[in-house]
């Protein structure tokens, strides 16, 4: 045994982990990938993208304490699809197409059947996403984290050309709200949700809840967070869209009015889009305003898209030609004065 070893890293189980995860990663092969995994760094050839002005959109995430649900289920092979999805979603909301994806992973022991799993979540996702992943890290610190535990992380960069980004001075009044349905929570709002179903109620991941349609309470929270690059990239390609929302932490309330200016407000009916069960049940376990849900959760929407009127039967035609749900949810308005930009009917 080495003294590195010794300490409590082994670079052996390094060596196995990459020899595992190189079918998974060849699969999320694109254009513009250059070398292998396993150099010193992640290769891509821009000039092989069809961009007159490429501006390149970068966004770096967690999992956050969902992961403690993936850790606690023994379920690691989906967990990385959310670590991406966190990525390229906000990167998508800038206009930007996904090129590739880099993953961070520390554990204090590198099990490397378990971190394959978690890569091949990455991997799906990156599929998803139509992104590369082109390299990445895991770090073996077992003073920093239990054998068991693990924390997940990852960074994306898409290219968007100049005179189509999307920013806060696109969106117009007149504009309407189209949102795309999530999955369920995605990955934000889980210290609160292990704080009501944990440590106030006592639940177990394996309890089967009348209210969640039997099925496991651990298999309903870590239902994978929803990449919507398939869907919304034709949307961008055809300047047809004037901006988008996704609906992370902070939920409708913090994130909508992210996507517009100052002057405009976000006339949002409720009514318009069904409210999953998982947010239900979590508002009534919790004894939670409605606006203590709408400032954690998504309530059942992934990400909104601010369409003109003229361009709302394209935008919608390509979202039906792609399977996409949507709900009309309202409408962008001059913001009266004294009044926020944001109203939930």
């Amino acid at each position: 045994m080495s003294r590195y070893q010794d300490a409590g890293v082994d670079v052996n189980a390094g060596y196995e982990l990459v020899r595992k995860i190189k079918k998974d990663v060849a699969r999320t092969k694109r254009p513009g990938v250059m070398g292998a995994i396993g150099g010193f760094g992640g290769l891509f050839d821009l000039s092989t993208i069809n961009v007159k002005e490429p501006v390149l959109v970068s966004g770096t995430d967690g999992v956050g304490t969902k992961l403690m649900i993936a850790q606690g289920m023994q379920q690691h092979d989906s967990i990385g699809i959310d670590c991406v999805a966190m990525c390229v979603n906000d990167i998508l909301a800038q206009g930007a197409q996904p090129l590739f994806f880099l993953d961070y992973i520390a554990t204090g022991h590198n099990d490397p059947a378990k971190i394959a799993k978690i890569v091949h979540g990455v991997t799906e996702g990156c599929q998803q996403s139509e992104a590369a992943l082109i390299g990445g890290e895991t770090a073996e610190m077992p003073d920093m984290y239990a054998s068991d535990e693990y924390d997940l992380a990852g960074f994306a960069v898409g290219v968007a050309e100049k005179r189509k980004l999307l920013t806060q001075a696109t969106p117009q009044a007149g504009d309407f709200l189209l949102g795309l349905p999530s999955s369920g929570l995605h990955s934000n709002g889980f210290s609160l949700v292990r704080k009501i179903c944990f440590k106030d109620n006592e639940l177990e991941l394996g309890d089967r809840l009348e209210q969640l349609s039997g099925e496991k309470l651990g298999d309903v929270l870590l239902e994978p967070t929803r990449i919507y690059v398939k869907a919304v990239l034709p949307l961008i390609r055809k300047s047809l869209l004037h901006g988008i929302s996704h609906i992370t932490g902070g939920g409708l309330i913090e994130n909508l009015p992210r996507m517009f200016g100052d002057e405009l407000q976000a006339v949002v009916k409720s009514a318009e889009w069904p409210v999953l069960p998982i947010f239900e049940y979590l508002a009534e376990l919790g004894d939670l305003s409605v606006q203590d849900c709408y400032e954690t959760f998504n309530m059942g929407l992934g990400m909104v898209l601010a369409v003109e009127a003229d361009k709302l039967d394209a935008v919608e035609n390509l979202l039906k030609s792609e399977n996409e749900q949507f709900y009309r949810i309202g409408k962008l308005v001059e913001r009266p004065e004294n009044e926020g930009k944001i109203k939930i009917k």
